[in-house]
């Protein structure tokens, strides 16, 4: 495609140089093309295509391509019902222990001696903005009630924090044993590899929360061992390695919740089982052992 607005039949007529198979009729995939998009589907065909011209694999059909679509929509939604479960817990248990440790500072997260000085520095830039206290009814009441306070109390202010923030205070807390109180509670003995579980999470959560593509979500980084676990083909960067680092920080939540989530998503791939081309992208993109 250039750099011009193309018809949908323009689009088909491409995709039909590039050897794509309209086995659903060329009028549904006008449907589905005003419906999805040509540029977002291009994820999903991606992995069809067989060189930089973008000519797909022999035998290449449109309706896998829209399979592959509505798998990873499924699977993404999936993901976010637990992730939501695992940000709502890491952020209680983080107001509850460092405001406990500083009962005397209910705005403990501007204080210079609890929270690393770069954290201080960036908090009324960054984070507790003017456009932050409008926004959010709950903080703008209480401002309006309290017009003596410069910050609203921790339990109060952290209720309309992103995960990402809520990730970011928690690595400015100065107290080391502290976060480590913290990261046993989810079975984690060591604090770098839960920085690097809670870090990987939010990694998955900031592209479902956006609507990325998930399927072959890979990890710059990776992801530490996780205890008793095997990932597979020891690929520590792929998204079941994500999902296996949700289902180990899930357990200390809630083990119905994990169940709950591995089952799900056993089941959205059991779905596939009979289609090789879907099952193939599962096993080595996402790293799923079917």
């Amino acid at each position: 495609m250039g750099k011009k607005a193309t018809t949908v039949e323009e689009q088909i007529t491409t995709l039909k140089k590039r050897g794509m198979l309209f086995d659903c009729g060329e009028e549904k995939a006008k449907e589905i093309l005003l419906d999805i998009g040509y540029y977002r589907l291009g994820f999903y065909w991606f992995p069809f295509e067989i060189d930089k011209d973008h000519n797909f694999a022999e035998g290449t059909i449109f309706s896998n391509v829209i399979n592959l679509y509505y798998l990873d929509v499924d699977l993404r939604n999936i993901l976010l019902k637990y992730l939501k479960r695992i940000e709502v817990n890491f952020r209680t248990k983080l107001i509850y222990y460092v405001s406990n440790k500083y009962k005397e500072d209910p705005i403990w997260y501007s204080n210079p001696k609890i929270m690393a000085r770069w954290f201080i520095t960036d908090l009324d830039k960054k984070l507790y903005t003017s456009k932050f206290k409008e926004e959010n009814k709950q903080i703008k009441l209480h401002h309006l009630k309290y017009r003596n306070h410069i910050y609203a109390p921790t339990w109060k202010t952290f209720e309309f924090l992103t995960f990402g923030a809520i990730v970011t205070i928690f690595n400015a807390v100065k107290d080391e044993d502290l976060k480590k109180d913290i990261s046993k509670i989810y079975g984690l003995n060591n604090l770098n590899t839960f920085k690097n579980f809670i870090h990987s999470i939010k990694f998955i959560r900031n592209i479902c929360a956006h609507a990325g593509v998930v399927f072959d979500l890979n990890f710059p980084q990776g992801i530490y061992k996780i205890p008793r676990t095997r990932f597979n083909n020891n690929n520590n960067q792929s998204l079941d390695a994500g999902i296996k680092t949700m289902s180990f920080i899930l357990q200390n939540i809630s083990l119905d919740r994990k169940n709950d989530m591995n089952k799900e998503i056993s089941d959205l791939f059991a779905e596939y089982k009979n289609n090789e081309i879907i099952k193939a992208i599962i096993i080595t993109k996402i790293g799923y052992n079917m």
